[in-house]
């Protein structure tokens, strides 16, 4: 069985990470560089770092951000915001990520997650989903949350998988920064209903919630923030915890 991952999420703002509640009220979490070199230290299997507000700012991805924290880290390193072509891409790979994340670019022209895959290969394309109950439906956000489309999730999602996206990243708005616990029962429609690895999002609060979000939730990886910015959840301790589950981890 593959080993499940923990993924530690720099939300950036500004040149700094933030944390917020449901996409909002987001205070400083602490110095980029700086976290993310304590989480390639504490064993953490991946980083994700976010610009959150490229895309609403109609700006660039901090490219020289992303050279700075790269160059602190040795595990696979993803990051999205503002990405809307391949050129986009081609300069956040040359600054040191492996992975890029995108959302709303490819939202608003699908054919960008082909043309990412044919230049750079499915495993480089990560394609991010926020998402929202409408009226006992989930539907796809975009713009960091602020604006509803008429996409359903589900759609989407498989859509996006046959343009050639080689991995997901899930979003529950209603349980981001909540910590009462990650959307398991979605996270296992969509983990079962798709070909590629699924990485979960949105409401880790406890240890249990990991546990769940495996277990329950068939989730791939596990992605979080806060609980991790401010040392609530040490990640060799969580590791072991979760070996204590019998779920396989990377020690």
């Amino acid at each position: 069985m593959l080993t499940k991952r923990i993924i530690p999420c720099l939300d950036i703002k500004d040149g700094q990470t933030v944390k917020g509640i449901n996409f909002v009220n987001l205070r400083q979490a602490g110095d980029p560089v700086a976290l993310a070199a304590r989480y390639a230290h504490e064993g953490a299997d991946e980083l994700v770092f976010l610009d959150i507000t490229a895309t609403v700012e109609k700006r660039k991805t901090l490219a020289e951000l992303v050279r700075r924290v790269a160059q602190q880290i040795n595990i696979p390193f993803t990051v999205g915001g503002g990405i809307g072509q391949v050129d986009d891409v081609r300069l956040l790979l040359q600054s040191g990520a492996d992975k890029v994340s995108i959302n709303s670019a490819a939202v608003r022209r699908p054919v960008l997650i082909d043309e990412l895959a044919r230049e750079f290969g499915s495993q480089c394309v990560v394609l991010a989903a926020d998402t929202n109950l409408v009226e006992g439906e989930w539907f796809v956000f975009t713009h960091g949350g602020r604006r509803a489309t008429h996409l359903k999730l589900k759609d989407w999602l498989r859509e996006a998988v046959d343009r050639g996206a080689g991995e997901i990243l899930l979003t529950s708005m209603a349980h981001d920064g909540t910590k009462q616990g990650f959307a398991n029962a979605l996270t296992a429609e969509v983990s079962e209903m798709l070909p590629v690895p699924l990485i979960a999002s949105g409401g880790a609060g406890t240890m249990a919630h990991f546990g769940e979000v495996f277990q329950e939730g068939k989730a791939d990886a596990a992605l979080a923030a806060s609980v991790f910015h401010f040392g609530e959840i040490p990640i060799p301790a969580l590791k072991k915890y979760l070996e204590t589950l019998e779920i396989p981890v990377r020690i």
